[in-house]
Order: structure tokens, then sequence, then C-alpha cells
């Protein structure tokens, strides 16, 4: 980050006590921050009515205590001693810190709480499993002794989906559970443990002539913003996506059998490309967060890993109509698809030149001599993948297309300097927090007859809130529709009045037609809206599998996908 000119706020960069507060809610590596670059910290002052002096002093606790709280254990010391005899003495811990540790994701809710030391819904051991082995063992155990079971991956959730409302155990899949347990090059197929993270599989893949003894390199392709923090295991349960998955697909499109150990007993998918042997067992599995059993073992589709191949390129567009436009037409053209798809409206395109010092650059004139706005025009990035000849055609179709609707041709360094920033965006959040200024995400699909509607809309209430700060970019796209991806900054301490706010937006997306969410799952925070998204019909099928498969509520129970929450708490607004 270029150095700042003027006054620079005393970022908090560390250290951070390892038994912290901030130790849990702080995004990724301990000693790693993010601070704002001055154009964007300028920004945000003026929109928020700030002065220098205001940030001359943290707004909110740091969270630097060692965490604390009086919760009682409501386990047995058997059923303590029956977990240790599965799992080993030492991987069973009901001490006050590896039991928050595993109580919160990464949603604002979760952070305001973990910084004004709220502490609640913590379960009363936590577990760390080393194989499918144990955990079928430990299903097994708890569907005997009917205790709640929960699982935490990589922390990553911004749903609540990891919380364990109902005490219970918590499996911490992140220490041991995490290996590779077969690679098939021939059929391009790998077995991994759910826990395994998203750097170590990629990693082992990239490497995989000399890790697993391949002929070439590989990649799975799956590149969520919580990437660097984020397991396997969280992305199926979750039917996540990733950054690249206009090319590569969504992790749905990426599964090629699943294992899962549940109450009922062991569920085991095929892994044959495609079958017409009634419905999917796989979709249906998938998306279940949790709630039907605890996957471990997941087949995974890989690729060729061919890094030297990708065409970078970036376009603006006069307005955020034209973008749409232009970004239908890639997709429903017939030319390839490119693999990152970024579409942003005026606002998040004014932020982002902002942010990276384009409006202090000769490309401001020539953004005035093709016509472009600032205010009104909109950015667009992207890069192909593939083998070069693809790669290249798709690229140059896109090129074609954006000809054909205006497109001022930036280069591929937008996109490269995009790419810098992909995975570390997250560590601003906790940066900029400590002064008291929020930034949340929100994200919902859309067809693209409905896309400009739903946007205005929920937009709308969005800017309802003066001076609220409102990103939206576009960033998984298909022939049919894309996602919508909010991202709002706001000024507030007061941890009500953000779920307040929170829940307003859900209600605007409900009541726009558009789905509850692309990519990052429902869990317990969503979960009021879902039935009446869906429908009570359709809904009664989600329902039903719950009952056949966890007919005592033990797996991931207190809200998550709505199966047990009372009526009253539902929102029914379609």
């Amino acid at each position: 980050m270029a150095a700042y000119k003027g006054f620079e706020p005393n970022w908090f960069r560390g250290p951070v006590p390892p038994k912290s507060y901030r130790s849990v809610f702080k995004w990724g590596v301990p000693e790693q921050i993010k601070a704002p670059r001055e154009g964007l910290l300028r920004e945000l002052l003026k929109r928020f009515n700030l002065s220098e002096d205001y940030m001359r002093s943290y707004q909110q606790d740091l969270g630097l205590e060692d965490v604390s709280f009086d919760i009682p254990i409501r386990l047995t010391s058997e059923n303590i001693a029956a977990l240790k005899a599965i799992v080993g003495e030492e991987y069973v811990k009901t001490d006050d810190y590896s039991r928050f540790s595993v109580a919160y994701g990464k949603t604002m809710y979760d952070l305001l709480r973990s910084r004004n030391k709220v502490v609640e819904n913590v379960p009363d051991a936590v577990v760390y499993p080393d194989s499918k082995e144990q955990i079928e063992a430990i299903v097994a155990y708890v569907t005997e002794q009917k205790i709640p079971l929960y699982v935490y991956g990589g922390g990553s959730s911004v749903t609540r989906g990891v919380e364990c409302v109902k005490g219970g155990i918590s499996l911490d899949m992140r220490l041991r559970f995490n290996k590779v347990i077969e690679f098939n090059e021939f059929d391009q197929i790998i077995t991994v443990e759910a826990g395994i993270s998203g750097p170590k599989l990629e990693a082992i893949l990239n490497d995989a002539v000399k890790e697993l003894g391949a002929k070439r390199a590989y990649t799975l392709g799956h590149f969520p913003q919580s990437f660097e923090h984020s397991s396997v295991g969280g992305w199926v349960i979750t039917r996540g996506s990733g950054q690249n998955s206009t090319y590569y697909g969504c992790i749905a499109d990426m599964v090629s059998g699943q294992s899962y150990a549940t109450p009922r007993g062991v569920i085991t998918t095929d892994s044959h490309p495609r079958k017409s042997t009634g419905p999917d067992l796989d979709q249906l599995m998938m998306g279940n967060e949790g709630s039907f059993g605890v996957l471990t073992h997941v087949k995974l589709k890989v690729r060729r890993h061919m890094p030297e191949t990708i065409n970078r390129f970036s376009y603006m567009f006069k307005d955020w109509k034209t973008g749409i436009d232009f970004a239908r037409e890639v997709m429903q053209s017939e030319g390839g698809f490119p693999s990152v798809f970024r579409l942003s409206d005026p606002e998040e395109t004014g932020i982002m030149v902002d942010y990276y010092g384009v409006m202090d650059t000769p490309l401001k004139y020539l953004f005035k001599a093709a016509g472009m706005e600032y205010g009104t025009m909109c950015l667009f990035l992207g890069f192909t993948n593939g083998n070069d000849g693809y790669s290249k055609a798709t690229a140059h179709n896109v090129a074609k297309i954006a000809r054909q609707y205006g497109g001022l041709p930036l280069t591929g360094l937008v996109c490269k300097g995009w790419e810098k920033g992909r995975f570390s965006d997250p560590y601003l959040r906790d940066t900029v927090q400590d002064f008291g200024i929020l930034m949340e995400t929100m994200e919902c699909s859309v067809n693209w007859s409905e896309m400009e509607r739903v946007h205005a809309e929920v937009r709308k209430v969005l800017k309802a809130r003066p001076n609220t700060v409102c990103m939206t970019h576009m960033s998984h796209v298909y022939p049919q529709g894309g996602n919508l991806y909010w991202i709002f900054i706001i000024a507030e301490n007061d941890m009500e009045e953000f779920v307040k706010f929170q829940r307003s937006i859900l209600d605007a997306i409900q009541k726009s037609g558009a789905s509850m969410s692309h990519h990052h799952g429902i869990g317990k925070m969503f979960a009021p809206w879902l039935e009446g998204q869906l429908g009570r019909n359709e809904y009664d099928i989600t329902r039903c599998l719950k009952n056949y498969f966890d007919p005592d509520n033990l797996m991931n129970p207190g809200g998550t996908l709505g199966l047990d929450l009372p009526e009253e708490e539902k929102r029914f607004l379609r």
C-alpha cells in the first residue's frame, strides 16, 4: 500500500494475544492486517461526516483480553471419557478458549458479539477427529446419547452456520482431518477429507507431479474470497462458488462423490460422471449445512493447471444497463466463458477508481474523451482460462462484444491489481471496525430479465440509511443470469441497530423475488426467510429429508436452514 501523505489513523498492528477474543474474530493470519488506501479513507470520512479527531482513538473494543466466560458444561464425565476413547485424550478440549474458538463465524454480527464479549452458543466440548471412522463412531455415539453435534471447518461462515445453539460438541476439522485420501489421475478425481483447506489442496494439485506422482499439474479452480481460510467441507455443504466459477463452475459442478456419517448410518454416493438413476443424491446432500450429518470424504473433479494461458482484460462501460447488456451477450454468444467475470455498478466503480487513484492519472482524460462519466460508468474486469487456443478465442470474443457495447479497453493491469487483493480484502473489515466503521456483504442470484429491477430495489433499501456506502457487483454469471453481490459500509457501533439494518436488506431481497443466497448458504442467520422464498410444499421436501436422516434433530440444530424455527420467526414476504 502506498504511504499516506496526510493524516493516517493508528491502525492496530498487533501483536494479537494467542488466547484473546481478537485472535478469534480477526480475519486470517494474526500478524497480517490491511489498511485502506488514503483515497478510500478520505472518501469514507467524507461520506460519514467523520473528522480526523474521530479517527485518533479506537471506537470499538480491540478484544485483546483472554477469552473467559461462565457457561457450564452440560456433558457428563462419562460423555467426555467416551469421546476421548474415540479420538485420544489430548483431542477433546473443554477450556474456555477452545470452546469459544469454534462458536462464531465471520459475519459482522459474530464480530460485534466477539468484540463486546457477548459469549453465547458455545459447545460443551471441542473434538478434533483424525479419520472417517472416528467421525462415524462419534455420530453413532451422539445419536445414542442424544447429544447435539456441530462441525467447524475453516470458520469463514457469514450465516451463523457453525454456531452451537444447543451446546453439545463441535468437531473441529482443521487440526487433523485434512488429508488427501486418493488421487486418480486417469479419471481426474481426487478424494480428500472434508477439513482440508483451500490453499493446502490447491498447493498439492499445482505440485501434483511431486506430491501425487502425477504427469502434470492440476487445479480445482475453486477460489472464493475466503479461499485462504475455508475448507472443502464448508464449500460443499453450503453449495459455495469461487471467483473463477464462470468457467470452472460452482462447487456443485466439481463434486464427483460424497460420504456422510449420519444418524441413519453412512451415506456414500458414487462418482459416475452422469447417471439416470432417479433423483441425484449428490445434489440432495449438498447444501444440507450439516443438518443431515457430517460430511467426511469428498471426491472432486480436477482440471489441468495452465496459468501461462491466462488472458486478462478490463473495460469501462458508460452505465450499468450497458454493462449488463454486454455481460448477457458474452454469456449467451456461444463464444466461450471467461473464468473471472466481474462487473461493478457505478458506486463500486467510483470507489475502485478512488481506491487505486485512477482519477489522479491521465486516464481521467481518456474517460472524458470516451464519454464516460464518474458516477455512471461501470468497470468490468476478467480473465480467461483453458488451453491457449480456447483462452485466446474467448478473450477475443469478449473484446469484440465489448466494442459493440462501447466498452473502453483498460488492458489487463486493472485485473492484475484486483488479483493482488482478491483474498486479502477481508482484512480491511477488522482494521476499520476498530474505528466504528462496519463492512458487510449480502448476495443473491437473479435472472437477466430481473437484474436491473432487483439491483434498484435492494439498493434503495440500503441507501435509505443516510450516508451508507453501497457497492454492488456481478461476479458469478451464467447464460440465464448471474449473482448480485452487495458490499455495504456504515458507521455504526450499536449491535442491535446493525442487526435491524441487516434484516431490512434480507426483507428487500425476498420481496424482490431474488434468491436468498447465491453461494454463502443459509445457516441460522438467513433461515427465517428460506421457507418464504421456496414455498411451503417445496420446503417440506427438505424437512422430510431432515426427518429421515436426523429424526432427533441432533445435527446442527438451532435454526439451521430454518428446520426447527418457531413459526412466528419465519418471514413470508413474496
